[in-house]
């Protein structure tokens, strides 16, 4: 199997683990679960972003890939950079419940925008 599929598995599956336990940390809050924080649940998909992150650099450089002159991956790096932000403020217990609530629905509409760019790819610019 060549570097590249391997590297796209790798990638694809920790984007789909990210996704799993965002969802399953914002469902333990919903349900009034919060000791999820003192589990280990609190540093893997810590743990799992970091995989992530190195197979999406490591595909930059094995497919040649310029964010610059890729727009659709250029668009990735920025919705990326909004679905962090916003998961921060959907798992902020400081938070207000309304907050969490948008915060939440923005950050899994950005990740779908992610998920869409990834598996088409368009021209966007």
């Amino acid at each position: 199997m060549s570097t590249y599929v391997i590297l796209k598995h790798l990638h694809m599956t920790t984007a789909y683990l990210t996704v799993i336990l965002f969802t399953l940390r914002l469902l333990l809050d919903a349900v009034g679960r919060p000791g999820w924080r003192q589990t280990p649940l609190r540093w893997i998909p810590h743990a799992n972003d970091t995989v992530l992150l190195v197979a999406a650099v490591s595909l930059l450089f094995v497919g040649g890939w310029n964010p610059l002159t890729q727009g659709w991956l250029l668009a990735k790096i920025f919705l990326l950079l909004g679905y962090i932000a916003a998961g921060l403020f959907a798992l902020k217990v400081t938070a207000s419940l309304p907050v969490r609530v948008v915060a939440a629905v923005l950050a899994l509409l950005q990740v779908s925008f992610i998920f869409h760019l990834a598996m088409t790819k368009p021209v966007l610019f």
